[in-house]
């Protein structure tokens, strides 16, 4: 298997959160690629430096404006008197009416829904070449590998066209599909992230060439929130074509790997061409987000069953975060979908 890597994305180690009202350390630290990487490490996987993305790549997915903004946030923001270290929005357009804002504070409301996914100096840097690495693996499967991994980080699931949320920039899992889309006529999207991809649902809801499907946490008290439940089917043409299985977040293996086998049984009905896995590792048991409880054994299953289906694979990194067991959680599903033997030292 590929696996892709950019070092770049290093430089994005961003610091504001705010949980309950407290402000904490961001969770998507730099760390995090480093544990992630030590997972490959032990199943003999090298990463490789992705290629350059060209700009109409990016502009499948993402608006003009969007994309100035996340290139351009940080400089505007630091003309601002006192300004923070990192691009954090502190209001948002909620009225019916609105009219896209040209002051930096506004425009940072308008383009990003939380404070989650802080703007520092080399974010976009560091977005560029996490899109820089799906693009890649995109780009290798198309030229003839069974699957590809792409290391990307900051992650991309909660962002839409022009809104960024939940810790991701660039939404790199919908930059693989659009790669792909090239050359096949539909794909299919399985986030298996223990949050819902709500950014990648608003991208392809209309659209039935892209089926999505994720396996998540109820989000009745867990982010996204807003969206995520089952009766979001799609809208028009993509009617039917966006399957969301929300789980309760006591959920263990079992019931996730059905739920699992349920979305892939959806993905055969629809035959797509390809699929992209939107691999987030934070259902695991000791993740400190606490979002589900799978096991190692679960990932391994989940992987093994991912791989059963056949398909020409990109396998995106999403979320994931800062515990020992990010490492061995990464070791234990590549190792089922590569059909290898797993156990936890």
């Amino acid at each position: 298997m590929k696996c892709f890597y950019a070092a770049a994305t290093e430089l994005h180690d961003p610091i504001f959160r705010l949980t309950a009202g407290t402000v904490v350390r961001n969770a998507e630290q730099a760390e995090r690629a480093h544990l992630l990487l030590q997972g490959l490490a032990q199943l003999g996987l090298t990463t490789e430096e992705p290629g350059t993305i060209p700009r109409e790549a990016l502009l499948r997915v993402h608006s003009e404006r969007f994309l100035d903004f996340v290139e351009t946030a940080w400089e505007d923001w630091q003309k601002l008197p006192g300004a923070g270290p990192e691009v954090v929005p502190n209001t948002h357009p909620m009225n019916a009416e609105k009219t896209y804002p040209g002051h930096i504070v506004a425009r940072a409301g308008w383009h990003c829904s939380d404070t989650s996914a802080p703007i520092g100096q080399h974010s976009w840097q560091a977005a560029l070449a996490a899109a820089a690495t799906a693009h890649s693996a995109a780009l290798a499967v198309l030229g003839g590998e069974d699957a590809a991994y792409a290391l990307c980080r900051p992650p991309g699931h909660h962002t839409a066209a022009e809104v960024a949320a939940g810790h991701c920039l660039l939404n790199n899992s919908a930059i693989a599909v659009e790669a792909l889309r090239q050359r096949y006529g539909n794909v299919a999207v399985l986030d298996i992230d223990v949050h819902h991809g709500n950014g990648t649902q608003d991208i392809f809801y209309e659209r039935d060439d892209v089926l999505i499907v994720s396996v998540h946490a109820a989000t009745e008290d867990y982010y996204p929130f807003f969206t995520g439940y089952a009766d979001e089917i799609g809208r028009g043409r993509g009617e039917s074509f966006n399957l969301n299985l929300p789980l309760s977040r006591a959920t263990t293996d079992d019931d996730w790997c059905a739920a699992i086998a349920d979305g892939l049984a959806r993905i055969e009905d629809f035959a797509p061409d390809a699929l992209v896995l939107s691999l987030g590792l934070d259902a695991h048991e000791n993740d400190p987000l606490l979002g589900m409880k799978i096991s190692f054994d679960g990932f391994h299953r989940a992987g093994r069953m991912i791989a059963q289906a056949g398909l020409p694979t990109v396998l995106v990194q999403e979320g994931g975060y800062l515990s020992p067991d990010l490492t061995t959680s990464l070791a234990a599903f590549l190792s089922g979908y590569l059909g290898r033997p797993f156990a936890a030292s």
